[in-house]
């Protein structure tokens, strides 16, 4: 275990191991990871293992972030940003202050200032922990809070924390936590956006997709390096570069560099998530260990732990009901509202100048009404807005589930770790963090799946097939339109020939029946006739590699047609 190729090569093989089996017995894989280190690390023969609180917070959170940022739907990460917002700053704040105040009860001699520093570091919830809630099968809308919280709230967090550290050895102000939160954000934002921006600009014109995708394992760093030189949040900043990479790639990138820089990056994160867990339950041994030496038992942090794992599952409990509660209401007032935006887009769609409702007049004097496409484009937006929210509507159940996803994971311990060597009972402090994350993740990882199913949030996504129609749909229109452009043309400025847009638009016009007949079938009967176009496809891909064996085609017509059958199945799998 001393020599780090060999712990590495054994650890991807538990992680690869632990992944493949995990969903054969129901369950998931980080919470095997954790017991399997833990485990581990009570082996006599295996030594103490403490891992650097900076190679975590600086070198495995930023590219697990960045990449999770890049995933999540930013249209849907906007609409919920008010409750995002709420749950990464407020919910951070008051639960630390909650925490400080109990501990520095409980544990002689602590003092506010470090209990609220120990605080901070158990509140805020783990952006890797939350691939749990994503296999649960709940609605899109959850996954996508939960994942926006954890995503934001380590910056409020660690700025609490740095906040709360330097007023153990002086005093701070509260308005000087605000301004150093404030700054921390909005610089790390701008830095964020930035590095987002260049990124996708630079790799618009690389035409080699392995340089293409190269480039992109260093964006996570590019933009924490310098946010945290200027005093910001790095893990924002990284954060803040992956919605914009997420959002601005499928318009600047190529769909064969998208590919696979998905491939690359669901690899990465399958290595880097399950190594985070598997480090976790190590470390076991080496924080059990160092409390026995300077406490000489590990009951008083397993007792504190248990009461500030239940204090911090309290207070969320509150927030999310109050939360619950306020959007609700604000859901009530929704009717009129969409109705006035029905009637204003008919409007505009007319031609007509549309001012906005008598309730939001208010500040706007001088404000001309609204016209023309831009106007027609908010209103829509706006509209499917408050269909998505009516048909995402958060009730007690939905309530129930963001409470119970709130895990701690290693971020908690990571921070903890941080803490100076001089704070009293710095090693008792640390196992209460691992306890509180450890036993959340435990707790709560392995009975959400259940909690779901009880709740019955599960299988929600069964209605996209009418949206996905629909969608088809207006793909259909503008490839119409866009043939029946006059000012269609070639590169070099002549028009297409009749023949050719008339082939395209025949073929625009099978590819979209195709996808309603198949639409059409029932479950069964596209399994079927899905399983029947597979069997073709490897009796082709055979018949293709017996071909190559006797070489009697170049290599090269080989390899292009071994291209296009492949092409062919990831279709006909994505429709699957």
């Amino acid at each position: 275990m001393d020599d780090p190729v060999v712990f590495a090569v054994l650890a991807v093989l538990v992680i690869v191991a632990v992944t493949s089996f995990a969903p054969r017995v129901g369950v998931a894989a980080p919470l095997l990871l954790v017991l399997i280190g833990m485990g581990v690390s009570l082996l006599p023969f295996v030594p103490a293992i403490e891992v650097e609180p900076e190679l975590i917070l600086a070198v495995v959170l930023p590219p697990l972030l960045y990449s999770s940022a890049t995933n999540m739907p930013t249209m849907d990460f906007r609409r919920d940003l008010r409750t995002i917002s709420a749950f990464s700053v407020v919910l951070v704040v008051v639960s630390a202050v909650v925490v400080g105040f109990v501990l520095d009860g409980l544990v002689p001699g602590m003092g506010l200032a470090t209990g609220i520093a120990v605080g901070a570091v158990v509140s805020p919830t783990d952006a890797v922990a939350t691939s749990i809630v994503r296999k649960a099968g709940v609605s899109p809308r959850i996954v996508t809070v939960l994942e926006g919280e954890s995503l934001l709230n380590d910056a409020s967090a660690l700025v609490l924390l740095r906040s709360a550290i330097v007023a153990t050895a002086g005093t701070v102000s509260l308005w000087g936590v605000a301004g150093d939160f404030v700054y921390a954000v909005v610089v790390a934002v701008l830095v964020g956006y930035v590095v987002g921006r260049l990124h996708v600009w630079a790799r618009g014109h690389l035409s080699q997709t392995t340089s293409n995708v190269a480039l992109s394992f260093v964006v996570p760093f590019v933009a924490f390096l310098p946010a945290e030189h200027l005093g910001a949040s790095g893990l924002v900043a990284a954060v803040t570069a992956g919605l914009v990479t997420g959002s601005a790639a499928p318009r600047a990138l190529r769909a064969r560099d998208r590919v696979t820089e998905h491939a690359v990056w669901r690899t990465i994160e399958l290595l880097l998530e399950g190594a985070v867990f598997l480090v976790m339950g190590l470390e076991v041994f080496a924080l059990v260990e160092d409390v026995e030496h300077a406490h000489g038992s590990v009951w008083t942090a397993l007792g504190l732990g248990a009461v500030t794992a239940t204090l911090v599952v309290a207070l969320r409990s509150v927030f999310v009901a109050w939360s619950v509660w306020e959007l609700s209401r604000r859901a009530d007032r929704t009717p009129q509202v969409r109705d006035w935006l029905t009637h204003a887009q008919a409007r505009l769609d007319a031609g007509e100048a549309v001012s906005p409702p008598a309730a939001g007049r208010r500040g706007r004097a001088g404000r001309k009404p609204a016209q023309g496409p831009e106007a027609r484009r908010r209103v829509r937006r706006r509209i499917a807005d408050i269909d998505y929210l009516t048909a995402e509507r958060f009730g007690p159940r939905e309530g129930v589930v963001l409470v119970w996803a709130g895990m701690r994971g290693v971020v908690t311990l990571a921070a903890a770790q941080s803490l100076p060597s001089d704070t009293p009972q710095r090693s008792l402090l640390v196992l209460v963090a691992f306890v509180v994350a450890a036993g959340t993740l435990l707790v709560q990882g392995a009975t959400l799946p259940w909690v779901v199913r009880r709740l019955d949030l599960t299988g929600r996504e069964e209605d996209d097939g009418e949206a996905l129609a629909a969608l088809h749909g207006e793909l259909r229109r503008a490839a119409v339109e866009r043939l029946d452009d006059p000012r269609l043309r070639q590169p070099d400025g002549t028009p297409y020939p009749p023949s050719a847009i008339e082939q395209v638009r025949e073929r625009v016009i099978a590819l979209d029946t195709a996808a309603e007949e198949d639409a059409e079938l029932a479950a069964r009967d596209r399994a079927t006739d899905l399983r029947l176009q597979v069997l073709v496809l490897q009796a082709q891909r055979a018949e293709l590699l017996h071909l190559r064996d006797l070489g009697t085609y170049p290599s090269a017509a080989l390899g292009r047609a071994l291209a296009e059958l492949d092409a062919v199945q990831i279709g006909l799998e994505l429709r699957s």
